[in-house]
C-alpha cells in the first residue's frame, strides 16, 4: 500500500491540555511518522502512513481527545510525501493574526491530589504540583503559543527529574508547562503583616496552627489572594468582617471534602457534579437545619457559598482540626482582587495577621466563579476561574469589542466565529478597577491577536466603559442596557425570532434618559420596542437611595398614599421626621431621578417590612428579602396594569396592603412571600397581555433580579402553565456580567444589516 502524507490543523482548546503528547503517543502506537507542534491557530500535525491507519488515527483524535481538550475544527489536506523517519514533537510556532483558544485554569486532579498526600511520593506536600490534566493555564500565560518560556514559570529551570518527566511521552507530565517540584519550582514562605519574612521550616503547618488560633491570613492562590480564617471561629470571622468593613455580605467557604459539605448543606446530584468537577467553582447551596458553622459567615441567609480545594496549596491547608476555611477574595471594598505581592502587602496589612506567599507570578488575576442550581439547571452568577476565557461559538462574527457595563463588568471580543467573554472585572467605580479593566482588554487583544474594527458600548454616558469606548477612533454602536440583557439570553438559547423580554434589574440607562429596570420588551437581535414597565417613581437623593432603602420606602409610600400629607399616617409612623424631610425633597424635585427599577421596588418593600435598613453590599435588601420568604405561601397583594401608549404596572395597591400588614403585625416572612408572589403574578399577566397583542409565545428572562431563585422558579413555572416557552440563563450570568455578549450580538447584527 502507498504511503500518504496529510497535513492536519486542529483548532479549539488544544494547548495546555496534553494534546501534543496525546497525539505523539497515538501516532507512535499506529507506527506513523511526522511531527506535531503548537501553533497560534491551534495544533499542527504532519503525518505519514497508510491511508487506513491515518483515518483510524484521526477518528481517535476527534472522538477520544484528552479530557480537557475541546476540538472546534479539524482541517486536512494531502501533501507530498517527505519520508519522515520518526514521529516527534517540534517547537511551537506563532502565526500572526491567527486565534488560539486558551484553556481556563483547571482544578487539581485526583492523581496530583494523591501525589501530594502520599508520604513516599517525591511531591509529597508540594503546593505547586500539577500535570497536563490540571493546574494553572490562563492566569500564567503572557503570550502564545502556550510554552513554558511564555508563562510566569519561565524563571524556574526544571531539575533533572522534572525535565525527564517533561520529556517522557509516557509520563502524564509530558509537556506540562508548569511542571515543577520542591527542588526546582515555586516556594512558599510566611510574612507578618509588616512584611517581615519569618524563618519557618514548614509554612503550611505554621499557617494551619495560626488559623486554629484564630489568626487571619492573606493566602496567594491561583488567580489572586484570599482572606482566610477558620470557618468555625465566630470571633475570627467577626474580626475579619470588622477589619475589612464588610459587616453582612456572605463569605465564601472552602471545605475539606464533599462529605464535610454534606454535613452542613443540602447537595443535589448536579450540585455535587459542579462542586467536584474540573472547575470547582463556588456553589451556592441551601443550608441544612442542623447547620452549625459560625452564623456570621452568611448573616440573614438560608444559603451558603461553598467550594472544594482547587489547588494543591488549598488541599494541604486542611487538617483534622481544619475542615472549613473562610476563603473570600482579598481586596479592599470596591477595589479589584489583589494579585501582586506588593499590592497585597500595601492593601491588606491592616486586615490580616500573616501572609502566606509564593513566588509564582500571577500574570492575569481571576476571581472564583460562582454558580447556583435553580430548577435543576445551573445558573452562573460570576463567570471567572475555570470558565474564562473558554469561548462561545458565533458564526459570521465581525471583529468587535463590546466594552460591557459598569457594574460587575466583563467585556467581550468577537473574532473568527468565536466570542471571548472576559473574566469578571468588578465594578468600574474607581481608577484602580478601571486600570485593571484596561489592562485585561489589552491582554486579550495581545493573546488573541485581536484588533477591533467596531466598538459596542452601553448608552449610559457616564459609565467608564462607555468613556473607554468613546476613546476609540472606530465606528461605535450604542446598545440599550436591557435590550443587551435580553439578547444575551436569546443568544445562549439560540433564539432568532422576536421574543417577549422580561428584564428586571437595579439600574439601566433608558432611551428617555430615565433609569429603567422593570422592563417588558418585544425584541430581536437588532432592535427592541418597550411595551411595558413599572411605573416611574422618584429616587430621592439619587445614588443615595440605592445605599439607603428607606428612601425608596418613603418614595413608594408617598406615591401610593397620595400627596395629601394627612393621608400618610402609616408613612410617618414608620419613618418620623426623616420622611417629612424626604417628602420636601420629592415635592421640590431636587436630586430625584425617576426610575422604573424592579431592584428599587425590592429595596422599598424590604425596608417597609423591616428587613433591611441600610445596604452594605449590592443587592442586600433583595437578597435578605428572598431569604425570609417561604415558597409554600401562596397569597399575594393587589396591583394594577394600565394601558396607555404602553402598559404601565402600578404597584401602589400592593404598597398600601404591605403597610397595613406591617401596622397589623403580620410576619416579615408572610409579607415578603406575598410581595414576591405579586411580582410573579404581574409578570405573568403582562406576558399574557403581550402574547394577545403580538402573537409571540416565547419569553426570555434576564437581569440581576433573576438571580433570585424564588422569583425565577415561580415566574418560569407559572409562565409554562400558561403555555409559554420560557428561556433563562445557564451559561451566562443574568446580571450585568453577561451584558457584553448581548452588546456584541446586537452590534454584529446591526453592522451586518448595514
Amino acid at each position: 500500500m502507498n504511503i500518504k502524507r496529510y497535513f492536519i490543523v486542529v483548532e479549539g482548546i488544544v494547548q495546555g491540555v496534553g494534546f501534543r503528547p496525546f497525539v505523539y503517543n497515538l501516532a507512535n502506537s499506529f507506527d506513523l511518522k511526522g511531527y506535531v507542534n503548537n501553533n497560534s491557530e491551534g495544533v499542527h500535525i504532519d503525518v505519514e502512513g497508510h491511508r487506513e491507519t491515518i483515518n483510524e488515527f484521526l477518528q481517535r483524535i476527534e472522538h477520544n481527545p484528552p479530557l480537557l481538550a475541546r476540538i472546534e475544527k479539524i482541517s486536512i489536506r494531502e501533501a507530498t510525501v517527505l519520508n519522515y523517519a520518526i514521529f516527534e514533537i517540534k517547537e511551537s510556532k506563532k502565526t500572526l493574526d491567527k486565534i488560539t483558544l486558551i484553556s481556563p485554569d483547571i482544578a487539581i486532579c485526583k492523581d496530583c491530589e494523591e501525589d501530594i498526600k502520599s508520604k513516599t511520593n517525591r511531591r509529597s506536600g508540594y503546593a505547586f504540583t500539577n500535570c497536563t490534566n490540571c493546574g494553572p493555564r490562563f492566569s500564567i500565560i503572557k503570550a502564545l503559543p502556550y510554552d513554558r518560556e511564555k508563562t510566569t514559570m519561565k524563571e524556574f529551570k526544571m531539575c533533572q527529574e522534572c525535565a525527564r518527566e517533561y520529556s517522557d511521552p509516557t509520563n502524564r507530565r509530558f509537556h506540562a508547562q508548569p511542571n515543577a517540584c520542591k527542588d526546582c519550582g515555586p516556594e512558599l514562605w510566611v510574612e507578618d503583616n509588616k512584611g517581615n519574612k519569618l524563618e519557618i521550616e514548614d509554612p503550611i503547618s505554621f499557617a494551619q496552627n495560626k488559623i486554629v488560633e484564630g489568626k487571619i491570613f492573606a493566602i496567594k492562590g491561583l488567580g489572586g489572594y484570599h482572606l482566610v480564617c477558620d470557618g468555625w471561629n465566630e470571633a475570627a470571622i467577626h474580626k475579619l468582617r470588622t477589619r475589612k468593613r464588610r459587616p453582612f455580605k456572605p463569605l465564601a467557604v472552602m471545605m475539606k471534602n464533599v462529605e464535610t459539605i454534606k454535613k452542613h448543606c443540602k447537595v443535589t446530584k448536579l450540585e455535587e457534579e459542579l462542586l467536584t468537577g474540573i472547575r470547582k467553582p463556588i456553589v451556592i447551596l441551601d443550608q441544612k437545619q442542623n447547620y452549625d458553622l459560625a452564623r456570621n459567615i452568611a448573616p440573614n441567609q438560608k444559603t451558603l457559598g461553598v467550594m472544594l480545594p482547587y489547588t494543591p496549596l488549598h488541599s494541604l491547608l486542611f487538617s483534622y482540626e481544619l475542615e472549613a476555611l473562610i476563603m473570600t477574595s482579598a481586596n479592599v471594598n470596591g477595589l479589584p482582587i489583589e494579585y501582586t505581592d506588593s499590592g497585597a502587602r500595601k492593601s491588606l496589612s491592616g486586615i490580616v495577621d500573616y501572609f502566606l506567599i509564593h513566588n509564582r507570578e500571577i500574570y492575569l488575576p481571576i476571581d472564583d466563579s460562582v454558580l447556583r442550581v435553580v430548577e435543576g439547571k445551573q445558573t452562573i452568577i460570576r463567570r471567572a476561574r475555570g470558565f474564562a476565557p473558554e469561548p462561545f461559538k458565533a458564526l459570521d462574527m465581525r471583529d468587535i469589542l463590546a466594552c460591557g457595563p459598569n457594574m460587575k463588568n466583563t467585556f467581550c471580543i468577537g473574532k473568527d466565529g468565536f466570542l471571548f467573554l472576559s473574566q469578571f472585572n468588578g465594578d468600574l467605580e474607581n481608577l484602580e478597577t478601571f486600570e485593571h479593566y484596561k489592562n485585561n482588554v489589552e491582554h486579550f487583544k495581545e493573546v488573541f491577536s485581536f484588533s477591533p474594527k467596531f466598538i459596542a458600548h452601553d448608552m449610559h454616558p457616564e459609565y467608564l466603559s462607555t468613556k473607554y469606548a468613546l476613546d476609540y477612533d472606530l465606528p461605535k454602536i450604542a446598545v440599550q442596557h436591557h435590550h443587551a440583557h435580553i439578547v444575551s439570553c436569546m443568544f445562549e438559547n439560540n433564539l432568532e425570532r422576536k421574543v417577549i423580554g422580561v428584564c428586571f434589574d437595579g439600574t439601566g440607562y433608558g432611551t428617555d434618559g430615565k433609569l429603567w429596570g422593570g422592563e417588558f420588551m418585544v425584541c430581536d437581535r437588532k432592535e427592541f420596542t418597550r411595551v411595558g414597565h413599572l411605573d416611574y417613581v422618584k429616587m430621592p437623593g439619587g445614588e443615595k437611595a440605592i445605599k439607603e432603602p428607606w428612601r425608596m420606602g418613603v418614595s413608594y409610600l408617598y406615591k401610593a398614599l397620595g400627596t395629601n400629607k394627612e393621608a400618610c399616617g402609616g408613612l410617618f409612623e414608620l419613618y418620623g421626621e426623616a420622611a417629612k424631610n424626604l417628602i420636601t425633597m420629592i415635592d421640590s424635585n431636587i436630586n430625584c431621578p425617576q426610575t422604573s427599577s424592579m431592584g428599587r421596588l425590592f429595596d422599598a418593600v424590604s425596608n417597609i417590612i423591616g428587613i433591611t435598613d441600610k445596604v452594605t453590599y449590592e443587592g442586600q435588601a433583595a437578597i435578605e428579602l428572598e431569604a425570609v420568604s417561604d415558597i409554600e405561601i401562596k397569597e399575594a397583594y393587589s396591583y394594577n396594569i394600565i394601558k396607555r401608549d404602553i402598559y404601565i404596572i402600578e404597584p401602589y395597591e400592593m404598597i398600601k396592603e404591605v403597610i397595613l400588614d406591617k401596622l397589623d403585625g403580620v410576619s416579615s416572612k408572610i409579607m415578603a412571600s406575598r410581595f414576591q408572589n405579586t411580582i410573579v403574578n404581574l409578570s405573568v399577566s403582562m406576558c399574557t397581555y403581550l402574547r394577545r397583542d403580538t402573537g409571540i409565545n416565547e419569553v426570555a428572562l434576564s437581569g440581576g433580579v433573576f438571580q433570585n431563585s424564588y422569583l425565577l422558579k415561580k415566574i418560569s413555572e407559572n409562565l409554562k402553565k400558561e403555555g409559554f416557552g420560557v428561556y433563562s440563563h445557564t451559561h451566562l450570568p443574568s446580571n450585568d456580567s453577561g451584558l457584553a455578549i448581548g452588546q456584541i450580538i446586537i452590534a454584529n447584527t446591526i453592522v451586518g444589516n448595514n
